[in-house]
């Protein structure tokens, strides 16, 4: 198919399935619109089912999921927390509110995740948690980073924001860790506006992350009989999700399986159109091991510099494609100078931070879409420099294509 100007390109378009209002309106009847009612329930026990995590809350976003973590987690002022830098903010802001302090550490060069051969030379006596980043929906090397915890007696916090879907040799993300935090932003796979959802892989936090997503009371005790009237016990918040949102929500994942299908659908669409650039030497494409399945959450590309890559934007921009660079390393920022610190070179992190194109992608959209974004990019970059040979594959990756 020739591509043709279909108009702009937006970077993201939020996945409707069309019941949606429905199940809304099937809420708003039920008469319960705050957290906990009919909707909240059949979507928790969707992620216990498909993650086979413990126990799962949703709660109104991932960064509260994150927060409720570093709750659980029992930080005292000075302890750590090692995360990658290249990372939303959410998750050192989770460790700081605690009065923690985010121990930065560099990513691999392949999958951009937290580079697990580093993690175990950042652990100190003052070490809490380990906190990896399922970047771009491509699970980190959890056996690794869990045997450090385990030597370490740190616990496993996953970031699975952008991971629903996705596995590890099978082991799906948000079960590979004592916790994870999921979002359902509407730039995810599957979307409830804002929310997200804490999954509890240890049995020992159920209760009492129960009480501190309800304000740090005993409510859902009192709810099902277990005490006869409900008081503050312990530390929380207001953390829950409205019915109206669950409802969306439980629209979204009845149809996970189709809308991260159709995603995988794009995905290979452009990394086949994108494979010609990558041999003449002048991008990297993403980098997807052979025991990983990923969920097509991001496409991006690696430019030769930032130089390049903001020409590129502009150039993207001036033909009304939506593509964007992605996060700023938070050692780098000014909260992550006073909050954290940095254990070691983060080289690849700065240096990948520089080069990363993301390209729009959403479930729906057309190989017509996909192909103008190519060309356009194609044209953007030529001339431009060869990527240099940092940016290639690390030697531990298997293969770098799916």
């Amino acid at each position: 198919m020739t591509p043709g100007n279909e108009g702009r390109i937006p970077f993201n378009l939020p996945p409707v399935v069309g019941t949606e209002q429905g199940y809304i309106a099937e809420a708003i009847a039920r008469g319960q619109l705050s957290a906990g009612g009919a909707f909240t329930q059949r979507c928790c026990s969707w992620l216990e089912d498909a993650t086979g995590c413990q126990r799962a809350l949703l709660v109104h976003s991932a960064t509260a999921a994150l927060e409720l973590a570093a709750l659980l987690l029992d930080l005292e002022s000075g302890d750590e927390v090692v995360m990658p830098s290249f990372n939303f903010v959410s998750a050192a802001n989770a460790v700081t509110l605690r009065r923690g302090t985010p121990v930065f550490v560099d990513i691999r060069p392949d999958t951009l995740n937290l580079d697990e051969a580093l993690v175990e030379e950042a652990i100190t006596d003052r070490t809490k948690a380990i906190l990896p980043v399922h970047y771009a929906g491509v699970p980190c090397e959890m056996e690794a980073i869990c045997a450090v915890a385990a030597r370490s007696g740190a616990l496993v916090v996953e970031d699975a924001a952008q991971a629903l879907g996705a596995s590890l040799r099978g082991r799906p993300a948000g079960g590979l860790g004592d916790l994870a935090a999921v979002s359902f932003h509407e730039t995810k796979n599957v979307i409830s506006g804002e929310g997200g959802a804490l999954l509890i892989n240890d049995e020992r936090f159920v209760e009492r992350a129960e009480i501190m997503r309800d304000k740090g009371t005993d409510r859902s005790r009192f709810f099902r009989g277990e005490v006869d009237k409900y008081s503050w016990v312990d530390l929380g918040s207001s953390y829950g999700i409205s019915e109206l949102n669950a409802a969306f929500l439980w629209a979204q994942l009845e149809t996970a399986q189709a809308l991260n299908q159709d995603r995988l659908r794009a995905w290979g669409l452009y990394h086949e159109a994108l494979e010609p650039l990558e041999s003449e030497g002048v991008l990297r494409r993403p980098v997807i091991p052979n025991h990983v399945q990923h969920n097509a959450h991001i496409y991006y590309v690696l430019v030769g510099g930032l130089a390049e890559r903001t020409a590129i934007l502009d150039e993207l921009h001036s033909q009304e494609i939506s593509a964007v660079f992605h996060y700023v390393p938070l050692h780098l920022s000014n909260a992550g100078l006073r909050y954290g610190r940095s254990h070691g070179s983060l080289a690849t992190t700065e240096d990948v931070a520089d080069r990363l194109v993301r390209l729009p992608l959403w479930d729906s959209i057309s190989e017509s879409q996909i192909l103008r974004v190519v060309e356009a990019l194609a044209e953007a970059m030529s001339g431009h420099r060869r990527v240099p040979s940092s940016a290639g594959h690390d030697a531990r990756s298997t293969r770098p294509v799916q």
